[in-house]
């Protein structure tokens, strides 16, 4: 590392290696850092979606079905296989109460332009029909796609460098401060010192406490998610999977009471993704629990996480689990992600708080993140991520 660059990136993550690289296509000087190695934080350890169904109408949707179609040629761009795929994807449906609620969400993403369906059970069945005989009808959308994060950040990072961008592993941020002409000076646990006009924290579940160094409160906070992953299958009907009853809780809190008697899956946040990677593994989803940073993978969730696809789909059961993975999605309360300039200090830019939606929403993030810095024209809809909103 040298001492000066246009940008500093703390955070080599999804979004960090995004933003490295969008920013350094627009001729900035970049440096990515890290605590750790490559994969090791949250995006090595999560679901492969571009999932658009489960977004609520309006700004999260909007950046979401932008980011798909940068997927659509990211690869070509970056110049190596992204395992870009679009199986399409179907929210089970279970009961009554959960179709009317899923009924009203669906006009609604309609209404934004998403291409989405209710579907009855015949064609539920079509698509799926290994599925438990409880469900009573789904969502379709032929849009959600996938793609492997780890050849994601790996394209991030071989373009980048092709544009001059660092990235160096291994060197957590121990000191922020602005040093005489106001640039922003990062030391790091090696106890080397580098400078920037520019830093954007991009650190996921971590950004709090890089915030901490500055004396800002980043309001992050860590959402464990425990998965299972499959040995190599045949496929497993046409499409990836999930169920409304998650949706439906966050739509309708006050329904989450009523939707989850058992203790046990109460406290794991129990809820179900089924995906099939480009490999032909499955991934068998999740948890999503308040633990703090306590990343280690338990009986429980195994357990309750094998029972569940067991129950949803019972052929499963004849399936061999070969790894248990556990990561941590950086939360917001309000659902929303935090992206912008940080009030009131200039050239302090945040990007953090997508929960389950990092790999989604990476290349819109970085665009946008690449933007701010630039200080290029934004839409207006990307005020209301600003982080003024978080200062109260």
């Amino acid at each position: 590392m040298k001492g000066q660059y246009d940008v500093i990136i703390i955070g080599s993550g999804i979004i960090g290696l995004s933003s490295g690289y969008y920013l350094s296509r627009s001729g900035k000087k970049v440096l990515v850092l890290d605590r750790s190695e490559f994969g090791s934080g949250s995006s090595g350890a999560c679901d492969d979606m571009i999932l658009l169904q489960s977004k609520k109408a309006g700004v999260t949707l909007e950046l979401a079905m932008e980011s798909l179609e940068l997927y659509r040629g990211l690869g070509d761009e970056l110049g190596c296989d992204l395992g870009f795929k679009q199986m399409g994807g179907m929210i089970l449906i279970e009961n009554q109460r959960d179709l009317a609620v899923m009924q009203e969400f669906v006009e609604q993403q309609q209404a934004c332009g998403l291409n989405v369906d209710i579907v009855g059970r015949s064609e539920m069945r079509r698509r799926q029909p290994n599925i438990n005989d409880k469900f009573i009808a789904s969502t379709y959308s032929a849009d959600d796609g996938q793609v492997d994060p780890l050849m994601v950040m790996k394209g991030f990072i071989a373009a980048g460098k092709e544009l001059g961008m660092e990235v160096s592993y291994q060197e957590g941020v121990i000191g922020i401060d602005r040093d005489g002409r106001g640039d922003w000076k990062v030391t790091t646990a090696l106890g080397v010192t580098v400078r920037a006009e520019n830093l954007v924290i991009a650190a996921g579940a971590w950004s709090g406490k890089i915030g901490e160094l500055l004396d800002i409160d980043i309001p992050v906070q860590p959402k464990k998610g425990q998965l299972l992953i499959t040995e190599k299958i045949p496929p497993v009907g046409e499409t990836n999977l999930w169920t409304a009853s998650y949706v439906v809780t966050k739509l309708k809190p006050e329904l989450a009471e009523q939707e989850e008697p058992d203790p046990v899956k109460k406290e794991l946040g129990l809820g179900f993704s089924f995906t099939r990677t480009v490999d032909g593994n499955y991934l068998i989803g999740s948890t999503r629990e308040h633990v703090g940073f306590d990343k280690r993978a338990t009986f429980e969730a195994v357990e309750a996480l094998s029972n569940q696809v067991v129950d949803i789909i019972p052929l499963m059961k004849h399936v061999h689990i070969i790894r248990h993975i556990a990561g941590f999605r950086p939360e917001v309360k309000d659902g929303r992600i935090i992206l912008g300039e940080w009030p009131g200090m200039e050239g302090l830019f945040v990007a953090t708080g997508h929960e389950g939606d990092g790999i989604a929403m990476a290349p819109i993030t970085g665009k946008l993140v690449d933007d701010y810095v630039c200080r290029r024209e934004l839409p207006k809809k990307v005020a209301e991520l600003n982080p003024q909103r978080v200062l109260v």
